[in-house]
Order: C-alpha cells, then sequence, then structure tokens
C-alpha cells in the first residue's frame, strides 16, 4: 500500500516557504505516495501549480493572496468564522486577549502570529490517519498538525528566526513535544530556535529549502520583466512588504544614491501590509521615479535577470529563497550581515554583506554601480552553487520507515 503522507501549510502564497513546498512536492514520487495537503487559510495564488497527484483537502479555495486587499479582507471573514466553528469560542476569545496584552506590553503587535491558533482550532478536521504528517511552516500549520491530526509520525519545519520572529511560549502552547522531528533550513535558524526551545535538541534536524534552479533559469527567459525603458542601473529586491524586509531602510538608502545623482531605479517584487506606508514615504522623500513596489507578479525571474544587482537587506532571515533565486541566476547580491543571509552569502565571493543602515546598504550599491567587473565576478561565483537536495529525500525515507 502507498504511504500517506500530509502537508499542511498557511497560505499558498508567492513567498518563499510555499514555493520551497511546492518544488518539494514536485520532486515526491505520486506512485509512490498518496500525498495530500492542506492550506489552512484556503487561499494562495500558487494553487494552480500544484501537482495532480496530490489532492488538496481544502473544499473550497481562493486564488487571492492573503497579501492583497481582497486577500486580507477574505482571511479576516475566516478568522472570525474560525471563532466559532469547532466550538470554544471562549476559550479562542481569552488566548487571543492574554497574547495581545503580551503583545502591548513588548509594543510588537502581529496579527498574523495572533490569529494562528485561532484558525488552526477553527479549521477542518479529518477523518484520515497519515503515516506523516508534515507541518511545513511555524504557526498556524504546526498548531494544526500538532492538535488535529491523526498521524503515526509529525513533523515540522521551521523557516524563521524563531527568536525575534515574534513567537512566543505562550503562543505556541508547548506544541514542539508532540513532534518526532523538528527541521530548521538553515544552522543559524537552528541555534535561534534552540534559543527559545533548548529542550528540543535532540529532535532538530537541517532540511534545506528546495530549489529548482534548472526550472528558474527556463523561466527566466521567458517574457517579461521590466517595461519602462529605462536604460540605467536596475537594483531589485523581492519579498513581502513587511517590517523584516526592511524596506523601509532601502528607501532611505536610495534617497542618498540619488543625493549623489548616480543613474539608479529600484524595483520591489512583493505585496504586504506595509504598503501604504512605504508608498507614503516614498512621495515624502521625492523618490516617485526613482523606489517602484510593482506588487506580486506571476513570473518574477527575467526582472532578476535583467537587473543589475540584486539588494536583500532585511532585519532578520531563515534562510532566503530570494537569494538562491538571484544567485541561480547570476546576480551580485549585497545582504544585510544578519542571521540567515550569512549563511548564504560569502562576503567579497558570492556577494556582500553590509551592516543594515541606509549609509551602509547604499555604499555598497555605489560600490558595485561604479565596479562593473567586481559585479560581474560576484555574480559569476554565484551562478556557480550547486544545490543538492538528495539529503532532504533521505530524511524523508528515514522518518517514513
Amino acid at each position: 500500500m502507498k504511504k500517506k503522507l500530509l502537508f499542511v501549510i498557511n497560505t499558498l502564497s508567492r513567498a518563499g516557504a510555499e514555493t520551497a513546498l511546492l518544488e518539494f512536492l514536485k520532486k515526491l514520487d505520486g506512485r509512490e505516495y498518496e500525498i495530500y495537503l492542506y492550506v489552512l487559510t484556503g487561499q494562495g495564488e500558487l494553487i494552480g501549480e500544484l501537482p495532480d497527484y496530490v489532492r488538496l483537502l481544502n473544499s473550497e479555495f481562493s486564488g487571492d493572496s492573503v497579501l492583497t486587499g481582497r486577500g486580507r479582507r477574505t482571511l479576516a471573514k475566516k478568522v472570525c468564522l474560525s471563532f466559532v466553528r469547532n466550538g470554544r469560542f471562549v476559550h479562542k476569545f481569552r488566548y487571543v486577549m492574554e497574547n495581545l496584552a503580551v503583545m502591548v506590553k513588548d509594543r510588537r503587535i502581529q496579527a498574523d502570529k495572533l490569529f494562528w491558533r485561532v484558525l488552526s482550532d477553527g479549521a477542518h478536521r479529518f477523518d484520515i490517519s497519515f503515516d506523516l504528517a508534515v507541518a511545513w511552516i511555524e504557526g498556524g500549520s504546526a498548531y494544526y498538525v500538532a492538535d488535529h491530526v491523526t498521524a503515526r509520525r509529525k513533523a515540522v519545519l521551521i523557516h524563521i528566526d524563531y527568536e525575534n520572529a515574534g513567537y512566543t511560549r505562550g503562543m505556541d502552547r508547548d506544541c514542539f513535544w508532540k513532534f518526532e522531528n523538528i527541521f530548521v533550513v538553515s544552522e543559524e535558524t537552528k541555534q535561534h530556535f534552540l534559543n527559545v526551545y533548548p529542550e528540543y535538541a535532540a529532535k532538530l534536524d537541517v532540511f534545506r529549502n528546495v530549489v529548482d534552479q534548472e526550472r528558474i533559469c527556463l523561466k527566466s527567459r521567458e517574457k517579461g520583466g521590466f517595461s519602462d525603458g529605462y536604460e540605467g542601473f536596475r537594483v531589485l529586491s523581492v519579498g513581502r512588504l513587511t517590517m523584516q524586509k526592511g524596506y523601509d531602510i532601502a528607501i532611505d538608502a536610495m534617497k542618498l544614491l540619488k543625493e549623489k545623482k548616480y543613474k539608479i531605479r529600484w524595483y520591489v517584487l512583493g505585496e504586504g501590509e506595509q504598503k501604504k506606508a512605504l508608498q507614503k514615504k516614498i512621495q515624502r522623500l521625492q523618490l516617485e521615479e526613482d523606489f517602484f513596489l510593482l506588487g506580486q507578479v506571476e513570473n518574477p525571474y527575467p526582472y532578476y535577470a535583467q537587473a543589475d544587482l540584486y539588494v536583500h537587506a532585511t532585519r532578520y532571515e531563515g534562510k532566503s529563497i530570494a537569494i538562491q533565486e538571484a544567485q541561480t541566476l547570476g546576480c551580485a547580491v549585497v545582504a544585510s550581515d544578519c542571521n540567515g543571509n550569512r549563511e548564504q552569502i560569502e562576503d567579497g565571493m558570492n556577494g556582500v554583506l553590509c551592516e543594515l543602515t541606509p549609509q551602509a546598504v547604499a555604499e555598497e550599491i555605489e560600490g558595485l554601480y561604479l565596479d562593473g567587473e567586481k559585479r560581474k565576478m560576484l555574480g559569476k561565483t554565484a551562478k556557480k552553487k550547486e544545490i543538492s537536495y538528495e539529503e532532504q529525500f533521505q530524511l524523508l525515507q528515514r522518518l517514513l520507515e
């Protein structure tokens, strides 16, 4: 009989963990496994890329990204419904209020993390027993697999710097003891998780993101990319418009570059809750012709291929899919010297690491703008990086055995 595998993820929006999951599913053999997927929010524009041999357990699904205005409104309705579905309204409400009080005290309110457990407890349940259930990401997916899935073995993947991302033991309610295996996407992510949960050291292992380099190269040659006819130097960044991604600092860096009258434009691909605030800042600094929020695009790879420089100036990371994609396509990369980024960039060899300040970011961009030979060398070295995923599939086999 085929082994039954369940994968659970929070959304199927265009982001790193979601992209990595789809690439992993495409490499699984549908003849060998009976594969199921449950998307906690029932939303995401990547649903069209799901392999046909994967059974989607959601009875209803919206192709709207949770990062767009309409998608967030749809998600808000689902959160409200989750308070009453499966009962225990008072229990769910008390959980939200207790953790909201902690967030207010810490002056760091993160609504997405606050409501993951409500979505998990209000999600659909399935009368199926699985050989292996994998929560592909922390938060709601982890809570759901831990509490509401029947499986012979359970595993969870941690994609972020858990120490700084905003999760707490109070939010998690120690769900991790219910998993036989806890995977992290990098060595630094592993250490940050252990700083919060040292008692789970024996369960931890590294499971690196899956990136299909051949597919990325093929997609980069398709029609698309920049359409503004600009002939100057193009800087590209890709990622959700959130505080984590540091676009407020990027805008300040662009202001410094403009003051030096360099012929540079900076483009960002992504959506998120900070879009309006970032647009206001762009207008306030009079950068409407210099810094562009292009939103999400179906195929971002022609943009990478056409850009002169890729910049990933983030406050923290787990392990960035965007950096891996940029390196695959031979982009010179400037990245902030933070956890996650350090593991992907060998400073001065296949990219450049810098302090996360407008001055430092602007100086590194300026240096590579003026030094075309160094830029070419960094991109050429980055493109030579080959990624093997044999170890990940061996881990999967070990879990099933």
